[in-house]
């Protein structure tokens, strides 16, 4: 599925529109060059699951974990990471614990480490706006992508 996403309030409504889709435990990989779009999109998904403090980009902390209305959440920036062997040693295994929902920024730098994405999502810089492509990599990703593109 692609779509243009005009500004950065598109891409807010877009994670806004999959958070209502999720039930927990699912695994998304976000996929983009620095500026695409990324935190963004992630600051429109926690919103909608009902986080209202500040949304950062986990560079430096790996993981910044959030408790929203019973579930856990997190979000992860794997841009720093060297070798994959990290996330093993920080117990990568236990976040993707089956009921947590985990964002993935960055999942290539975890590969052969990560557990497999449930949505695959792409954003890429189409100025003024951004192109978005969103893949499932699970039938939980297929039921997610049936239920927030009806259409597709």
């Amino acid at each position: 599925m692609h779509t243009f996403l005009k500004d950065e309030s598109a891409t807010v409504a877009i994670g806004a529109k999959i958070a209502a889709s999720l039930n927990g435990g699912e695994l998304i990989y976000l996929q983009g060059d620095l500026g695409a779009g990324k935190t963004t999109f992630v600051r429109g998904l926690l919103n909608a699951l009902g986080h209202t403090g500040n949304v950062k980009s986990p560079t430096y902390t790996l993981v910044e974990p959030y408790e929203i209305a019973g579930k856990n959440v997190y979000h992860f920036d794997l841009y720093r990471v060297n070798d994959p062997e990290e996330l093993e040693a920080m117990g990568i295994r236990d976040y993707c614990d089956g009921s947590s929902i985990c964002l993935f920024e960055w999942p290539e730098q975890g590969k052969d480490v990560l557990p497999a994405a449930d949505l695959i999502i792409s954003l890429a810089h189409a100025n003024p706006g951004r192109e978005l492509a969103v893949e499932s990599g699970s039938p939980v990703g297929e039921l997610i992508l049936k239920q927030v593109f009806p259409t597709s």
